[in-house]
C-alpha cells in the first residue's frame, strides 16, 4: 500500500514529534537509567530494575527471607515485596490518623530484630490528634498481609500545626532499643533546643515503647525522659555501624549546612538552631555561630546541600573495596553517595548515579546487594550488582 503524500508527511511529522518526546524523557534528571553500567573508583556495577510502580515510597525494611516492605508516603500504603514482585494489595491494618500533606504519610518502617519469632514490624508516620500533627510510632504483628495487634507506642508531643519537619526514621540498636528521629517542625525550630518537648530530637525507647532505664534524662524533673539527645533539625537518615554497634545520622540543614553526626554521647546537644553551617531560604542568618561549648561537631557538613535521606554502611561480600564505606541518598543533585572513613573522620566521597534519581532510602540487602529506593510517583526499587 503507498502513501498519499500528505500521509507521508503527517507520518514524518509524527516520528519527529516522538523522537523529540523520547529524547527530553531521556534527559529529564530524575529519570533511573536502568540496567545501566557505572564506574566508580574502586568497583564497575550496574542498576537493576527491580521493582516498579511505587507511589512516591519514603522507607523500606527487608525480611529475613528477602521480601521487602515499602512504604508509600502520600498513599498511606504499606506494600509487600515477595520474590522481586510487588504484591498489588496493600498491608491493612495501619492506623487510621495518618496525615499525608505536605511532608507528612506513613514513612519509615522497620523490623524487630527477633522478627522470626515474633513478626513485629514498625511504621512510623505523621498523625493527627489534639493540637495538630506530629510524629507517631506503631507496632503491629505481621500475618497474611495484614498488621493485626497494632499498638501506638510513642506520640511526639507536643503536636503542633504546619506540614514540615517529621524526621521519622527508625532504626534498633545492638542492645535492642529503639532509636528514633522526630524533626523540629520547622516553623518550631527554637524548640530544638529545648528538651521539656520532644521536638528536634532523637528518642530511644524499647520495644514496647517503655522507656530504657539508662536514658540521660529519666530522673530529670522537666525533660522528656523518651529523649536520646536533641538540638536536631530533620534527621531523614539514622543507621546502626555494624562493625561498633555505634547509631549515626545525617540531618537537613536549612539552605545548606546538612550535617552528618555520630551518636555517641547521651544527652547531647548537636545544635540547631544555636550554632548552624547553613542560612535561611531567605537568605537570613540564623545563627552567626558555627561551634559553641556544649555542642557537638558534625563529623562533616554539606554546604551547598545535598539533601541527604537514608543511608547505610556496606558490610557485604559483593563489593569488598567498599567494606565498611556509608552510602548516603541525595535528594539534591540526585545521586548516591559514598563516604570513606578513618575512625570518625571522613577521609574521602565519591559521588555516583549523578542526575539518575533522587534517592530517598539506602539499604543493604540480606543478600549483599545494595538497594536504593527512588523518590518519584512512579517510584522504583533499584539493586546495585558488580560487573566483572
Amino acid at each position: 500500500m503507498q502513501l498519499s503524500k500528505n500521509s507521508k508527511l503527517l507520518f514524518k511529522s509524527l516520528a519527529i514529534t516522538v523522537l523529540i518526546a523520547i529524547g527530553f524523557i531521556l534527559l529529564l534528571p530524575n529519570a533511573p537509567k536502568a540496567e545501566g553500567i557505572h564506574q566508580s573508583e574502586q568497583h564497575k556495577f550496574k542498576t537493576v530494575n527491580y521493582v516498579d510502580f511505587l507511589h512516591y515510597p519514603w522507607g523500606m525494611a527487608f525480611l529475613p527471607n528477602g521480601d521487602i516492605l515499602v512504604t508509600e508516603k502520600r498513599k498511606k500504603q504499606l506494600r509487600l515485596i515477595k520474590n522481586g514482585k510487588l504484591n498489588p494489595t496493600p498491608i491493612t491494618g495501619l492506623p487510621k490518623n495518618i496525615d499525608a500533606g505536605g511532608q507528612g504519610g506513613l514513612l519509615d518502617v522497620t523490623i524487630h530484630p527477633n522478627f522470626k519469632n515474633n513478626n513485629f514490624v514498625y511504621i512510623s508516620y505523621s498523625g493527627t490528634g489534639k493540637g495538630g500533627k506530629g510524629t507517631e510510632i506503631a507496632r503491629g504483628k505481621l500475618s497474611d498481609n495484614k498488621l493485626t495487634e497494632l499498638k501506638v507506642i510513642f506520640k511526639v508531643s507536643p503536636k503542633t500545626g504546619g506540614s514540615h519537619h517529621y524526621g521519622s526514621r527508625l532504626q534498633f540498636a545492638k542492645d535492642g532499643t529503639l532509636f528514633i528521629t522526630t524533626g523540629d517542625r520547622y516553623s518550631y525550630l527554637n524548640e530544638a533546643q529545648n528538651p521539656e518537648n520532644h521536638l528536634g530530637t532523637v528518642i530511644r525507647i524499647n520495644d514496647d515503647g517503655s522507656i530504657p532505664k539508662d536514658n540521660p534524662f529519666v530522673n530529670h524533673p522537666k525533660y522528656k525522659p523518651e529523649i536520646y539527645s536533641y538540638g536536631h533539625r530533620n534527621a531523614q537518615g539514622l543507621t546502626l555501624n555494624p562493625k561498633d554497634g555505634s547509631i549515626w545520622l545525617h540531618e537537613h540543614g536549612p539552605r545548606g549546612g546538612d550535617e552528618l553526626n555520630k551518636l555517641n554521647k547521651p544527652g547531647a546537644n548537636y545544635g540547631w538552631p544555636k550554632v548552624t553551617y547553613g542560612i535561611d531560604y531567605s537568605g537570613a542568618i540564623i545563627s552567626n555561630k558555627t561551634k559553641a561549648p556544649g555542642i557537638i561537631p558534625p563529623v562533616i557538613f554539606w554546604k551547598p546541600s545535598i539533601a541527604p535521606s537514608g543511608m547505610a554502611f556496606y558490610q557485604g561480600d559483593k563489593f569488598p573495596k567498599w567494606k565498611n564505606n556509608l552510602f548516603v541518598g541525595a535528594l539534591a543533585g540526585a545521586h548516591l553517595r559514598r563516604i570513606v572513613l578513618e575512625g570518625d573522620k571522613v577521609i574521602k566521597q565519591e559521588v555516583l548515579l549523578k542526575h539518575t534519581a533522587r534517592f530517598r532510602d539506602v539499604r543493604l540487602g540480606p543478600d549483599g546487594y545494595i538497594y536504593l529506593l527512588t523518590d518519584d510517583r512512579d517510584g522504583q526499587i533499584l539493586k546495585l550488582e558488580p560487573v566483572k
